[in-house]
């Protein structure tokens, strides 16, 4: 499993669709509009945060579970990890969770990360912060759980998460330039990831972790 990862706005749902489609992966969309809960946790966030991350946790988890029973691999637009330790935490430290709603969140990430491996590489998109809010600023969603104010406290947690896996499970890539296509990215991130051991042979069937 491929999990594309990174700040709200930095290009995480473009590269994800066009790195799947280069290597011929199935893709696991976010899928925001359609969670029951999305649209009124941006409208009341203090009621919803929680059912709304119940869902989350749940649905990412589901959606990794699926690509490999069907297909033994995948690219996550985002994903299960992403939506625990950068979201969950961002509501818990926003006060939108209590201490006993976030330790409900965090037991069922646990409890869901020991039924399966979490994905074998994260591409990390970085760029700096004000690149990442002019974009988050140009997006046409209509309901934002995470605001643009949220971008510097969503980037600390994240980083705080990265910064505790083994280097090879993370594949650092610069978005820091405009590229709505990501056309400059593919290239050396498609052949990087097809040297790892878990793309040899996409076509053999085997379960890859």
């Amino acid at each position: 499993m491929i999990s594309v990862v990174g700040n709200s706005g930095v290009g995480k749902t473009t590269l994800a669709a066009r790195l799947a489609e280069r290597l011929d992966l199935p893709l696991a969309p976010e899928r925001h509009v359609e969670r029951p809960f999305h649209r009124r946790c941006t409208q009341d966030p203090h009621r919803y945060a929680f059912a709304n991350q119940m869902d989350y946790l749940l649905f990412r988890a589901e959606q990794e579970a699926d690509l490999r029973d069907r297909f033994g691999h995948g690219v996550l637009d985002g994903g299960l990890d992403l939506d625990y330790f950068g979201f969950t935490h961002l509501f818990h430290q926003k006060g939108y969770l209590s201490d006993t709603e976030f330790d409900i969140c965090r037991r069922l990430y646990l409890s869901l990360r020991r039924a399966q491996p979490p994905p074998r590489v994260f591409v990390v998109l970085t760029a700096p912060l004000p690149v990442i809010r002019e974009r988050f600023s140009r997006r046409a969603r209509t309901a934002e759980v995470a605001q643009a104010d949220d971008l510097p406290a969503l980037q600390s947690l994240l980083d705080i998460w990265l910064g505790q896996l083994q280097p090879a499970q993370v594949m650092a890539i610069d978005a820091a330039e405009e590229d709505p296509t990501c056309s400059h990215l593919l290239d050396g991130l498609v052949r990087s990831l097809r040297s790892l051991p878990m793309l040899e042979s996409p076509a053999t069937g085997g379960r890859h972790a």
